[in-house]
């Protein structure tokens, strides 16, 4: 988990060096262009300002005058650059350094430069001007005209050095605040990126521990996002393996206890035969009890194997089955014909005229029925009445079966689903059942998609369960 969190660190500051050698390249590329036209028009300017300043001097006076010298050397500081006037030779007449004996004035530009300006009618370039600088200047020549003929050449020269010095320190500045804004942003990567995989080191550590059979880890979640989904979602998980563990340790405790006790007996019982313990006139009386324990054993095998089946099975394809409701409840009902008829019980039977056809699995609906039937009726003191009713609202059919006898306690009702659940704690009293009938009865009804619900009140139980009702009348 480690390695995540560094991965996630590593990765975001190559991302945003990345982004920043982008973005720096394009930076320097069309920063550079930009600064150089904007340079090289700003020197153009001042050629066009010095030759129309030159051009009044020729009609009020001479170009070697002492005041026109002034005005360009103070034209040629606000502006950062070196000018000077040549007359029609190229001789240089006039500079703007204020040095009376300056070491331009006099000089002879090379005649390269004198043809280009001469054709063309401009210069413009990066140049030592034939040797006239030491270093390589961006230069601007124009011509100066008097009564239609060229009476001179004014040159306007910045360093290069200059322009790229301007550029270095916006370059400076720009690459000080990439790195200044690199480190913010990689200290904010570290600690998002810690905040965010915090969730992915517990989830392992969690992991681990339920690795170990430890199913009680949880991992905190404080944030909204797609890792805080996940986080819900794994103690979503562990919750439900928690719940699954405990209740696999319940069952196996439960059919251990099931299935100790009638093998204890059966055991007992025949051991006391074969060893001659129990006398030969109460055998058959054993026997019977030892058949009983078997019957009980093997009921309690069909009805695991039941739920393993029921677990398998598909809802769609369960519900692809219609069959009439009211002809399974009165089949299933005459099988109880006998014991009904044994405790002398009345029974209430209210059906509908019309047919009443659902979908779902009619041998597994009849099980439903047979179960919660057969409680009816254990459960139900002799001579007390029996209900069974079907009747249809909206788009359900609904199923009650209740009986007469004691009310079970509010607490037992919450629990009378679970596996292996019976009122009776000490499991002596229903030697018949195996704690298995209504748990089996939820878990059909969870495959067809629908609910049960009991009422327990002043002596009345009563089962109502619900059935899709089929689109075919």
């Amino acid at each position: 988990m480690r390695s995540i969190s560094f991965r996630f660190f590593a990765q975001t500051a190559f991302m945003v060096m990345l982004s920043f050698i982008i973005l720096g390249s394009v930076f320097l590329m069309l920063g550079r262009s930009y600064m150089m036209n904007e340079r090289q028009q700003a020197i153009e300017s001042s050629a066009d300002d010095l030759a129309k300043l030159v051009e009044v001097q020729l009609y009020q006076g001479t170009l070697y005058d002492w005041d026109l010298r002034i005005a360009i050397s103070t034209l040629a500081e606000s502006t950062s650059s070196h000018m000077f006037i040549t007359d029609a030779d190229g001789v240089v007449i006039s500079c703007s350094d204020l040095v009376f004996n300056c070491e331009h004035l006099g000089r002879q530009l090379d005649s390269a430069v004198l043809s280009a300006l001469q054709g063309s009618g401009e210069y413009s370039q990066l140049t030592t001007l034939g040797g006239f600088y030491s270093t390589t200047y961006y230069v601007v020549g124009l011509p100066v005209e008097y009564d239609g003929d060229v009476a001179g050449y004014v040159f306007v020269g910045q360093e290069s050095s200059q322009i790229v010095k301007v550029w270095s320190v916006l370059l400076y500045l720009f690459f000080a605040t990439a790195i200044a804004i690199l480190i913010i942003v990689m200290i904010l990567a570290y600690i998002s990126g810690r905040r965010q995989t915090r969730p992915l080191h517990e989830m392992g550590e969690a992991a681990e521990r339920f690795a170990h059979g430890d199913f009680s880890a949880r991992v905190s979640v404080d944030t909204d996002d797609d890792i805080g989904a996940l986080a819900n979602s794994f103690n979503k998980m562990a919750e439900a393996l928690e719940r699954s563990e405990r209740r696999r340790d319940e069952f196996v405790a439960n059919i251990a206890h099931e299935l100790k006790t009638p093998m204890t007996t059966i055991a007992g019982f025949a051991d006391g035969i074969l060893d001659g313990t129990i006398p030969p006139e109460a055998e058959r009386q054993y026997l019977e009890t030892i058949s009983s324990e078997t019957k009980r054993l093997n009921r309690l095998v069909r009805n695991m194997l039941d739920m393993s089946r029921m677990d398998s099975e598909d809802s769609e394809a369960i519900l692809s089955k219609t069959f009439d409701a009211g002809e399974l409840l009165l089949q299933t009902l005459l099988v109880f014909e006998r014991k009904i008829n044994d405790k002398k019980l009345e029974v209430s039977v209210q059906l509908p005229e019309d047919a009443i056809i659902v979908r779902g699995d009619p041998d597994a609906i009849n099980q439903v029925i047979y179960n919660l039937l057969e409680n009816a009726v254990k459960f139900a003191p002799e001579g007390t009445e029996l209900g069974v009713s079907l009747w249809k609202q909206h788009d359900k059919a609904y199923i009650s079966i209740k009986n007469h006898g004691e009310t079970i306690p509010p607490d037992e009702l919450a629990l009378i689903f679970d596996r292996f659940h019976k009122t009776d704690k000490s499991r002596s009293l229903d030697r018949d059942g195996v704690g298995l009938g209504l748990y089996i009865v939820k878990n059909i009804l969870n495959s067809h998609r629908e609910d049960i619900e009991v009422t327990s009140r002043d002596g009345i139980t009563e089962f109502v369960f619900s059935l899709a009702l089929s689109e075919t009348k």
